[in-house]
């Protein structure tokens, strides 16, 4: 598994059993998305999906990470092999992680209260299928606007998170072993 350093931007791979704590991002995916081999590569400063990563990473840092993933530069995506391993282990990785950042490029912090309930409600970001094991599989999830104002989490807006979603709130807050075989299995 490759983690970036959240202060150096340098990706650095890791055993699985000797990985250190680490915060996970959730997006959806825009115009210019930064890869591993970009990243390498470097001269990617200009492009939005390396904003998205530098504030990614000043949010981990910030909150005393020196670890995070991010599904675009941290999956060398030329090999099918670790591709298709990363695809099997996301679940996984996302349980595993101390918190999940979601961010919503789409709801903006400039909005009055109720306009940005609003654009909530109606981000790209619920609408994607991947993004409902990131939904689940954390225990904490944040959500972020698209200036990285914090806007709450899966616990504070659980109500809210599942008018939108139909997932029930007891299954948002991992409370799964109280759902009966026939809820688990639809």
């Amino acid at each position: 598994m490759r983690l970036i350093n959240l202060k150096t931007l340098v990706v650095k791979e890791f055993i699985e059993s000797d990985c250190p704590p680490y915060v996970i991002l959730s997006h959806t995916w825009g115009a210019d998305e930064v890869s591993l081999q970009m990243l390498q590569t470097g001269g990617v400063e200009a492009l939005a999906g390396y904003e998205k990563i530098k504030s990614f990473c000043r949010q981990g840092a910030a909150n005393g990470f020196e670890w995070g993933w991010v599904d675009t530069c941290c999956i060398d995506k030329t090999s099918s092999a670790e591709l298709s391993e990363a695809i099997n282990s996301m679940y996984r990785w996302y349980q595993e992680a101390d918190v999940c950042y979601a961010y919503l490029a789409d709801v903006s912090s400039n909005q009055q209260p109720d306009l940005q309930k609003e654009e909530f409600a109606k981000s790209r970001w619920f609408t994607r299928g991947w993004t409902l094991q990131e939904l689940l599989a954390p225990s904490a999830v944040v959500f972020y606007l698209n200036d990285w104002t914090e806007y709450g989490t899966k616990t504070t807006l659980q109500h809210i998170i599942s008018k939108i979603t139909g997932i029930p709130v007891r299954a948002l807050l991992q409370e799964t072993k109280k759902f009966c075989i026939a809820e688990k299995m639809s």
